[in-house]
């Protein structure tokens, strides 16, 4: 009787993935399963006439437990997008990481597969292990042609993620993942429990220069390894220029009698590295200084007797300064690209041109959330700096969301079960403006804020404190959550070079 292709396919193909998924693959500490050997038809043997002796028929081997079978097929795939712009991985358990261009990756929980009848047609379902979303991906035995690409398909793909989208691709055999391919053991064999966890991203630049408050309120300036004071008693919101090399910070001078700040009593001043000296450039109600991309110009917060709104001036003339949005700004977050500045009030994130149109909004409520995070004029948003439609979002938690947050954390992680705490009240995450795809991030038992992105868009800084702490501490992490690390004690850091 002729093998099926199929057949075919997993006789050849698959004892070579088995061997080597043992040695290469993350899912190696488990047996991967055996594919289903079809039974080739033979002639039936000729019955002899002289029976075996008593030593032959004790060397016949023993009948063993049956061969595992495979739920799926193939037993390891990639898949990529025909734009180019996207590839997922199906592992040994099924789809294990989705890859977006501009965005961290998204880990996956394989729920099941489920195939076609008899055909040669799979569809694979899991679950977005961030938000919870459900994704399938339908894969076919049939060739697939990618104009983009040199390499060659054997499966046409497609992925239905319920927060992103659907999208196209063409998938193939995951043989170049193997460049092991025996039975020896090796260094990677052992047990993982004493060994690190590695890194998920490595090709990333530490910054070099960069701004913070200490822990006792000084606003310090650091390039490379030297850090420096800047000469001022109660410095605060630092915006660190983009070449490192000028500080801009606002200064209360003066608070009437019951300690509450006067509006029209501050000044926005700033330190220059090269001479060690700071220069007052706007004096008055003025707030939240951010420089524009080429460093020429600042953004700033004006307040003109009953609302506060969105003015700009060149640097090297603050006479010049205009008014550039009528609205109401309760908060600048800085500049998106030299054409467009973030602002908004407490309802509304909008994007104002140069000429002061408002060329997109978003909505808080979209945002935020109904019932996860609050509406504060303390909140931040930054824009990623590679890709806009990535924000970065320092906000208020609300109790009950941080309580529920804490809870479900703690159940699927020791660590976080034995130092219970209480739940923290300010949270970061990553929103995608087109999906509506949130993403906390923040530690489960502390209070995080401030969070900036690094330059190259791989990094984010942030400020820690313990629920039943009071100092505050600098950490890094890398954008998809991971590697977590202290950088220094202090708050509110800025990233200049």
């Amino acid at each position: 009787m002729r093998q099926s292709p199929l057949a075919r396919l997993v006789f050849g193909a698959s004892a070579v993935v088995f061997s080597a998924s043992l040695c290469t693959s993350p899912g190696r500490a488990q047996q991967p399963p055996q594919p289903q050997q079809q039974p080739s038809k033979q002639p039936p043997a000729q019955p002899t006439s002289q029976p075996l002796s008593p030593s032959a028929q004790a060397k016949k081997p023993a009948a063993g437990p049956p061969a595992p079978q495979s739920t799926h097929y193939p037993i390891l795939l990639l898949v990529q997008g025909n734009d180019q712009t996207w590839s997922l991985r199906i592992g040994l358990r099924g789809p294990e990481r989705y890859d977006r261009n501009g965005y961290p990756p998204i880990p996956l929980e394989p729920a099941d597969v489920v195939r076609e009848g008899t055909t040669d047609s799979w569809t694979y379902r899991a679950k977005d292990s961030q938000t919870g979303a459900a994704v399938s991906v339908h894969i076919t035995r049939q060739p697939c042609s990618d104009p983009a690409a040199t390499d060659k398909f054997a499966f046409t793909a497609s992925v239905e993620h319920a927060q992103i989208g659907s999208a196209e691709g063409c998938a193939r055999v995951a043989t170049d993942l193997f460049p092991k391919i025996n039975n020896q053991p090796t260094d990677d064999d052992d047990d993982s429990k004493d060994k690190p966890t590695p890194p998920t991203i490595t090709h990333f630049k530490p910054p070099y220069a960069v701004a913070y408050l200490n822990a006792t309120g000084k606003l310090i300036v650091k390039r490379g390894t030297v850090a420096r004071a800047v000469p001022v008693k109660s410095g605060y919101q630092p915006a660190l220029s983009h070449d490192g090399k000028r500080l801009l910070y606002t200064v209360d001078e003066k608070r009437d009698e019951s300690g509450d700040q006067k509006a029209d009593e501050r000044t926005i001043s700033v330190y220059d590295w090269a001479t060690g000296k700071s220069t007052e450039l706007l004096r008055g109600p003025v707030l939240q200084p951010f420089w524009s991309p080429d460093d020429t110009r600042i953004a700033f917060l004006k307040f003109d007797g009953s609302k506060w709104q969105l003015w700009t001036t060149p640097v090297d003339a603050p006479e010049k300064a205009a008014l550039l949005y009528p609205g109401e700004a309760i908060s600048l977050q800085g500049w998106v690209d030299s054409q467009t500045i973030l602002a908004g009030d407490l309802q509304t994130l909008s994007w104002i041109g140069e000429d002061g149109t408002v060329k997109q909004t978003l909505s808080s409520a979209d945002l935020y959330g109904k019932e996860q995070f609050g509406l504060s004029s303390a909140n931040t948003v930054r824009v990623h700096p590679l890709n806009p439609d990535l924000l970065l979002v320092s906000a208020e938690f609300l109790p009950a969301a941080a309580a529920a947050y804490l809870k479900s954390v703690q159940a699927t992680n020791k660590d976080a079960a034995k130092n219970a705490g209480t739940p923290p009240g300010q949270a970061l995450f990553l929103y995608e403006i087109k999906s509506k795809r949130r993403v906390l991030l923040s530690p489960p038992n502390s209070t995080s804020s401030f969070a900036e992105w690094s330059r190259d868009g791989l990094q984010i800084f942030f400020t820690g404190r313990e629920p039943s702490g009071t100092a505050m501490t600098i950490y890094r992490m890398f954008w998809d959550g991971t590697s977590q690390t202290k950088v220094q004690d202090g708050y509110d850091l800025v990233i200049g070079q």
